[in-house]
């Protein structure tokens, strides 16, 4: 492994937080991402074994996470402002001590003004990774600079649902559109999003990251990639061995 890609490896822990990093209007805190969380979740989907058994999720780790009391969709504020007042209210009850206990699927960073995505599990290169940092960012300008709706709080009606489709069928779960209601398999949402970004990726220089994406879609999630190679070896500790030497030659 090269010093670059081991530098890179190196800021990679048990599960990615991307961090979007372009000042957030205030209006924009935390929830335009909301309605790409499915996404995020099952192109990172890697998660599908718990104490040896697979659970028939493709991101199981996030079940553990969503059952921690602070977890799941960050409130309904607009500004800045009125995020710090809820924040003094739960700072008050002696619940929260810092930012870093909520466990929120989208976390607003004050000290930088950032949000962090934390639905992704570890993708299995760092590539990948690179990619969805690529994609991620590419869905932030298009957001920002098209503003192709505004928030509202009627979309998360659906918002659990589409997260439990993408963590139990990763993308060929089901979302459904918070505006218009109609279903489209999360696969096929990605290829949809990914040419209304175009140009936003070509301004970044991300359209290599995108494509990557793209092209990722046809092989499925790295949990797929997980249960071909445990029906193959019929052996997690192998899997695992698998998993490091994929890890290391970055493919």
């Amino acid at each position: 492994m090269s010093r670059k890609r081991l530098r890179r490896a190196q800021r990679l822990a048990c599960a990615i937080q991307q961090i979007r990093g372009h000042e957030v209007p205030e209006r924009a805190i935390l929830h335009l991402f909301g309605r790409y969380i499915p996404q995020f979740i099952a192109l990172t989907a890697s998660s599908p074994m718990v104490q040896g058994f697979d659970t028939q999720f493709d991101s199981a780790r996030l079940n553990s996470v969503f059952s921690f009391p602070l977890s799941g969709r960050a409130p309904y504020v607009l500004s800045w402002t009125d995020f710090g007042r809820f924040y003094n209210k739960m700072t008050g009850t002696g619940v929260v001590e810092s930012m870093k206990d909520f466990y929120w699927d989208i976390r607003p960073k004050p000290e930088y003004g950032t949000i962090e995505i934390r639905v992704c599990d570890t993708p299995l290169t760092v590539e990948k990774a690179a990619a969805l940092a690529g994609y991620v960012q590419s869905i932030a300008r298009y957001l920002l600079v098209e503003a192709p709706f505004r928030p509202d709080e009627d979309d998360y009606l659906v918002y659990a649902f589409n997260r439990f489709q993408a963590c139990r069928f990763g993308l060929d779960g089901q979302l459904v559109d918070p505006r218009t209601h109609e279903r489209i398999r999360i696969g096929d949402d990605i290829v949809d999003t990914l040419a209304r970004i175009e140009q936003h990726a070509i301004e970044l220089g991300a359209e290599g990251a995108c494509k990557a994406v793209r092209d990722s879609l046809a092989a499925g999630n790295d949990a797929q990639w997980i249960r071909q190679r445990y029906a193959a070896e019929k052996s997690l500790p192998e899997v695992v061995r698998q998993q490091s030497e994929f890890w290391a030659a970055g493919k």
